[in-house]
């Protein structure tokens, strides 16, 4: 019998959910996941968005356990202690093969990461945005 993989918590309140939304973002075909750190150490957390575009109740309860096993799988492995994911789904998500949407799990989490990595250096302090002199380099 496998190893049981844990079970990632779920955000519950909407300034989770808000917060998520203004942090990083990587979109693949079935979803968007949106990524924020916590700045702690605690484990990582996971929210779903879908919405009445997608579909009838049944529809939407339907993508979100398919979301919810591919995070199951992926999460545990790829996601970082002290984020708080969200996955806005798509309504490609609802026919995709399972394995693609855990191919995009994969995917999507990477480039999450890898975007917040390359944007803390890109605002670093140390960092010049324009080489152009601040009066437009007309004499004085």
């Amino acid at each position: 019998m496998p190893a049981e993989l844990p079970i990632v918590d779920r955000l519950r309140k909407r300034r989770d959910f808000l917060a998520a939304a203004r942090a990083e973002r990587a979109g693949v075909t079935s979803f968007l996941l949106q990524g924020r750190d916590r700045r702690d150490e605690g484990d990582p957390r996971l929210g779903f968005t879908v919405t009445k575009k997608n579909g009838n109740a049944v529809v939407r309860n339907r993508i979100r356990r398919r979301l919810r096993e591919a995070a199951r799988l992926v999460l545990p492995l790829a996601g970082r202690k002290g984020f708080d994911y969200v996955l806005v789904a798509r309504s490609h998500c609802l026919h995709a093969p399972f394995q693609d949407l855990v191919r995009d799990m994969e995917r999507a989490v990477a480039r999450l990461h890898a975007a917040k990595k390359s944007s803390s250096h890109a605002h670093s302090p140390d960092s010049k945005t324009s080489s152009a002199p601040a009066d437009g380099g007309r004499p004085a």
